[in-house]
């Protein structure tokens, strides 16, 4: 019923057919986007405010700690629970964190550390477990905590509110 010559004019039919859409679509952008419109606004609305854009504001660690919730940092303990264990000498993938809070960085024994933590010589201040916490990596280049990072200073405060009162 078909032979090699119809196969042939239908394939080649069907090729036109996608060149002219690939052209057209070439054609169409480049009549359409032919001024970039890069150059300065031709007319502008004046709204009568200013644009002024948001404001951060840096608060210090130590101010929202004070404030801290311990009741929201169990929520975000769960986040953690996947590799630490809050039972004394229990590690999981990371270390426990049982009275962690003025722990000498690195001290759990039983744990292998990376090298970005097991010379460390600080102690787990608030503050040292805020950086941390923050960015694990940006903190202590090398370590084996693949853990992003908890971008919030509340959240950050609220969970180190936590890990300090079921730690004592």
């Amino acid at each position: 019923m078909f032979d090699t010559m119809t196969l042939t004019k239908v394939t080649a039919g069907l090729c036109g057919a996608l060149l002219v859409f690939l052209l057209g679509n070439y054609l169409g952008s480049a009549i359409y986007h032919a001024g970039s419109h890069h150059g300065e606004q031709s007319y502008v609305i004046e709204t009568g405010e200013e644009d002024a854009g948001e404001e951060v504001v840096e608060v210090a660690f130590a101010d929202v700690y004070a404030t801290a919730d311990a009741a929201k940092g169990e929520k975000l303990f769960r986040q953690c629970s996947a590799c630490h264990k809050l039972e004394d000498g229990a590690n999981g993938t990371g270390p426990h964190l049982h009275a962690l809070l003025e722990r000498t960085i690195g001290a759990v024994g039983e744990y292998a550390y990376s090298g970005a933590l097991e010379g460390h010589g600080d102690n787990w201040t608030a503050e040292n477990l805020n950086g941390f916490i923050e960015n694990p990596k940006g903190w202590a280049p090398g370590t084996k905590m693949s853990y992003k990072g908890m971008k919030k200073v509340e959240d950050r405060a609220n969970l180190i509110a936590y890990l300090a009162s079921v730690s004592n």
